[in-house]
This record gives C-alpha cells, structure tokens and sequence, in this order.
C-alpha cells in the first residue's frame, strides 16, 4: 500500500452518486506508473503489429498514417524505452517500501504480496463452484487470484520481450557476447511472445479490469487510486474484515475521487481499450481470412 497522505472523506455522496466512505487502494506513483505503462504498451502494440502483418493492406495503412515504418520504429523505441524505465522503477519502488517498512518479507508472502499463495488456489476452487451454483461468492483480500495472474504475465513478458528487443536495438553490442544465431532467435521471440501479450492484454486482462459486468464499461480505480466502501465490501470483503480487525481502516479513509482523475481515466483509458479491442479485431481478421 502507497505511503501517500491520506485525510478523512467528506460524508457527502461524490457526483456519481455514490455515497458514503472511500478509501485508498493505489496512490500517485502507483497510478503514474500504470498510466505510462498503459500508454507505453498501447504504442508498441499499435506500432509493432503492423509489423507482423506487413502482408495486410490494414497494416500498411497504418503505417503509413504514421509515417511510415521508420516513424513507426521511432515511435515503437521510444514507448519501449519508457516501459522499460517504469519496470525498473517499479521493481526499485516495491523494494524500497519493503525495506522502510521493516518487513522485506512483505514482498513474499501476506495480503499485500502479489505472489501467489495457498489461498490463491483456494478462491481459484470456491470461484469455479461459484460460477457453477454449487456454492457462495468467495470473499477476496487486497489481490484477487487473477489480479496476480496478470501482474505475473507482464512482469515475466518484460523479461522476454524486452531483453530480446533490445538485442534487436543493440545488435552490435550484442554481438560481441552472443553467436549470430541468437538474433535469428530473439527475433521470433520477440514477435511471438509480443503477439502473446497483445492479446492477453487486449482481451483477458480488459475483460478482468473493465468488461465482466460488475465493472462494465470501465472500473476506474487504477486512475483515481480510490474505491468506495460498498464496492470495497462486496468485492474485497476480506480486506475489509481485515483492516478493521487491525484498526487500520480508518487510516485508509480518503476523499472522493477528483474530477481530473475520473475523466482522465474515462478518455484515456477508454481510447486505450478501444484501440485494444480494435487491434485484437483486426488480429484475427488477419489469421482467419
């Protein structure tokens, strides 16, 4: 949890009708860097699969609306640089809270850990029945099962996609350690598993975030960093619980979402999952035809 200054909430309901207490569940850094992240991943996608369906008169289409291919390249380096700068930034910021907290061990293991963990496979079980009406809605603490899952999916993405990319920037420093073979590989890695991550971003991870339908069309708490109490309750009822038997929950209590936040998130974001879905669209528009 972020260490950004958090003051009581108004009792008044905020614009959008929902009344009563909220409380912080991400803070500035936290948002700034899913922001850049988002922004960054949406500019290579759109600028490296054009790429890989070069063949496509959509692809070259595109290409050329940008600038052509070595416009695109800029523009695709540039993002990958600024993924890359955020990725470290975060590993360095999860590092650094651990270790002002006292309790490195934090990064491994407990409610705020996104490691997965034995009660991962627990709500994993309860939520398979639940879907199926064989048993209740299972009650989640900070980090759901699939929150992880995603989390876990771009974090080991960064490590293949972004090493073998920038063999691919760098091919002469790299060919002083690496045989000529290795760019042969990294080349195909790096399409392949890019074209992974697209369409695991663009659909499971959108589905997750903004699609299912308690959520639909857009859960904005990644862009304001606050949740309200009755969401808080139904969703993370755990977490709930929990703070309050810790006495914590008080200390979490913000003021409502600021306007800003709201609309950035309602027009950035939703361009962000517009170009996504369109790009999954014309993905399998490419492979089916």
């Amino acid at each position: 949890m972020s260490s950004t200054t958090v003051t009581a909430a108004p009792a008044a309901a905020h614009a959008h009708g929902a009344a009563g207490r909220y409380y912080l569940r991400f803070g500035r850094l936290e948002r700034a860097m899913h922001a850049v992240l988002m922004l960054t991943f949406v500019g290579c996608a759109l600028t490296g699969v054009p790429l890989l369906f070069a063949d496509e008169d959509w692809a070259r289409a595109f290409v050329r609306f940008l600038g052509g291919f070595q416009a695109a390249g800029l523009i695709h380096r540039v993002c990958a640089a600024f993924m890359i700068v955020v990725f470290v930034g975060h590993v360095l910021h999860v590092f650094i809270r651990a270790f002002r907290s006292g309790d490195i061990l934090a990064i491994l293991w407990g409610p705020d850990s996104m490691v997965p963990q034995p009660q991962d496979g627990i709500d994993i079980w309860r939520h398979v029945k639940w879907f199926l009406g064989l048993g209740p809605r299972p009650q989640f603490d900070r980090f759901t099962y699939w929150e992880k899952f995603d989390y876990w999916a771009v974090f080991w993405g960064m490590f293949i996609i972004g090493g073998s990319g920038l063999m691919l920037w760098f091919p002469t420093f790299f060919s002083i350690l690496l045989p000529g073979w290795v760019f042969n590989i990294a080349t195909i890695v790096h399409g392949e598993e890019a074209l992974l991550a697209v369409g695991f971003i663009f659909t499971i991870h959108f589905f997750n975030g903004h699609l299912r339908p308690e959520k639909f069309p857009m859960d904005l708490v990644i862009f304001t960093g606050r949740v309200p109490e009755h969401e808080m309750r139904a969703e993370r009822a755990s977490e709930y619980a929990r703070l309050a038997a810790e006495g914590r929950l008080t200390a979490q209590q913000t003021t409502p979402p600021a306007r800003s936040a709201e609309l950035f998130g309602r027009w950035v974001g939703g361009t962000a999952l517009i170009l996504g879905v369109l790009t999954i669209v014309m993905i399998f528009y490419s492979v089916l035809r």
